[in-house]
Formats: C-alpha cells, sequence, structure tokens
C-alpha cells in the first residue's frame, strides 16, 4: 500500500524521537524516559510515569501505534487512549511504571519536591534499572542514575513522550473516579484545572479533601504573597502552559485558570 504524505511525516517523526535515545543505547543497554501530568491543577495527584526501552529492533506490527506516539498535548484524548492500551500491554517493547504524590503530600512538601518523589519512584518501580534516564524538563534530585534534562523533551524523545502519555491518561482516569465521589466540583470536565467553572464550584462549596489546600484560588482565599515573578505549577486542562522551568521549591503554590 503507498504511503501517503501523513505516514511519512509520521515515519520521520519517529525517527528523530529515536536518535537521542539510540545514540545512548550504544552505551547503556536501558534507557528510560521520566515526565509527569498535574503540576498545575487546583485538585488531584501529580502523576509521573517512567518508560524503558533497549536497543532491540522494533516488530512490525508494533511500528503502527509506536509512531503515533509524541507529546501527551498534542494528541486527542482518543488518540492518547488507543496507544495507552498498546503501551501498557505485556506485549508492548516498552516498559512502564507509574507513581503519583496526592494532594496531601504536595501541601506537606511542595509540588516540586512532591514531583521530583514521584519522579524517582516511577524510575524505581521499573522491572529493570535503566543505564540512563532522560527526564522531561527537570532534574531528578538523588537519583543514583545518569540523567539528563531535556526541555520539551515530550517532543524529542520516544521514552519521554510515551511517559507523557502514560501519567497524562492515568491521571485523566483518576480525576474521573474522583468526579463520582465529588460530583459538585466538575473533574470529569476540567480535571481539577483552575476553569471558570471549577472556581465557581470552589467559591460556593469550598475546598474537598482531594484540593490542594496551598494553592491560592482569588475569591476564596486572604490575599496573600505571591512572589516577585508570576509563576505557574503547570498548565490548563488539556496540559498546555507553561515550561517546567523557574518552578522554585519554595514558590506560592499556584496554578493556571485557564478553560
Amino acid at each position: 500500500m503507498k504511503k501517503t504524505a501523513s505516514d511519512e511525516k509520521h515515519a520521520e517523526r519517529f525517527q528523530k524521537l529515536l536518535l537521542r535515545e539510540n545514540e545512548l543505547l550504544k552505551k547503556y543497554p536501558m534507557v528510560a524516559g521520566v515526565d509527569e501530568a498535574g503540576r498545575g491543577p487546583l485538585a488531584g495527584p501529580v502523576v509521573c510515569a517512567a518508560a524503558m526501552r533497549s536497543a532491540a529492533p522494533f516488530r512490525e506490527e508494533d511500528l503502527p501505534w509506536l509512531m503515533a506516539i509524541y507529546d501527551s498535548k498534542q494528541l486527542t484524548e482518543r488518540q492518547r487512549e488507543e496507544v495507552f492500551v498498546h503501551l501498557m500491554s505485556p506485549e508492548s517493547p516498552l516498559s512502564v511504571s507509574v507513581a503519583k504524590a496526592e494532594a496531601e503530600e504536595i501541601d506537606e512538601t511542595n509540588i516540586l519536591k512532591a514531583t521530583h518523589r514521584a519522579m524517582k519512584s516511577a524510575v524505581d518501580g521499573l522491572p529493570e534499572k535503566p543505564g540512563f534516564v532522560l527526564v522531561d524538563g527537570t532534574a531528578i534530585p538523588d537519583l543514583d542514575i545518569p540523567q539528563e534534562k531535556i526541555i520539551k523533551g515530550d517532543s524529542l524523545c520516544l521514552c519521554i513522550a510515551a511517559a507523557s502519555i502514560a501519567a497524562k491518561v492515568t491521571r485523566d482516569h483518576i480525576m474521573l473516579e474522583l468526579d463520582k465521589e465529588f460530583p459538585e466540583y466538575g473533574f470529569a470536565k476540567h480535571k481539577g484545572y483552575g476553569t471558570a467553572f471549577h472556581l465557581q464550584a470552589l467559591r460556593r462549596h469550598g475546598r474537598s479533601s482531594v484540593h490542594r489546600r496551598t494553592f491560592y484560588v482569588e475569591g476564596l482565599d486572604p490575599k496573600r504573597e505571591r512572589g516577585a515573578e508570576k509563576r505557574t505549577a503547570g498548565g490548563g486542562p488539556d496540559g498546555r502552559g507553561t515550561g517546567k522551568e523557574g518552578l522554585s521549591d519554595n514558590s506560592p503554590q499556584l496554578s493556571l485558570f485557564e478553560e
């Protein structure tokens, strides 16, 4: 069957995602990518995932869904769900581990420390110890494995992109379950991000047990110092937003309020 322009574009994109990993796999038997989902929301956990591969060639039958892997924010919900099913299956050429930090931990430490702890837990949960770790945007403290932080790594490395999808879909599933427990907040729609509907619900009902109490909400919390610079802890309900650089571990805990 003749390849379409779209097929060729995906194949080219796929090969670019493999470049850095293939270079590392000449030296290390296993390379993992790490990413997170949910640093910015007002409610729910931050979820981190690690995806690992070896230098073994991919099977022909795996290539169609593997080539669909990309930055989770650039995929539709249906595309993410379809890739996730393949990614988490026992037959997947990628090993995946997922960890999370609940709202209580985020409040007790802060979003950055909670994210780093969950990232390390995701790496530790892999079936084998990777020789090298590629991390989207921020290095993981106290990781006894060589690592490299890659800005926008979910659009540059296959393992990071796979971890991005695993983290995003896992977190979405969690928020759908929380919506059943707390239907008044509309978690199924906004996944805990600070949309207009969510803010209105917060002002009406107050915070639930799964809300992050240290994240400032205008109209709910007393005015307080928010730092010399305006910083955010993540993106909007579809993951869009600021990068992960610039969020210090003693910043005020903030979230983007966008639809």
